[in-house]
């Protein structure tokens, strides 16, 4: 019994690092370079960057970023509260944001078609668990 007992958790021993291996990303390739196109923003530009709506009234403040697989998910958005005191975020489909560069101004702005009203109801994010600060 003690023999068996002995095999069967060299075994597991043994099949613990084999099956950890399956689950471990691949290695990353080599390394590529990339241009910066010339419409592209980043995200330095955007992060504390105020939102307006179609009525140029400030609805709230981009936050972060959430990147998904590599690629632009969503913004957070900050709307309401004063001095980080209630503070209400919500995430808003890239597609959702206007950004242009005000040449004049040297600036970005940022637009959405969405009153305060409507993105302080919208579903709350919240920064907890893997996403806390």
């Amino acid at each position: 019994m003690r023999t068996f007992a002995l095999a069967l958790a060299t075994a597991a021993a043994l099949a613990g690092p084999a099956l950890a291996k399956d689950d471990a990303p691949a290695p990353p390739s080599a390394v590529k370079f990339a241009q910066v196109p010339g419409d592209a923003v980043l995200s330095y530009n955007l992060i504390g960057l105020n939102v307006v709506d179609g009525s140029n009234s400030n609805v709230g403040e981009i936050k972060d970023l959430v990147i998904e697989k590599g690629k632009l998910a969503g913004y957070v958005l900050s709307v309401g509260g004063f001095l980080g005191i209630g503070e209400h975020y919500v995430v808003v489909d890239p597609s959702s944001v206007a950004l242009t560069y005000d040449e004049g101004g040297k600036k970005w702005k940022a637009s959405v078609n969405a009153t305060k009203d409507q993105l302080k109801v919208a579903p709350q994010f919240k920064y907890e668990g893997k996403y806390k600060r």
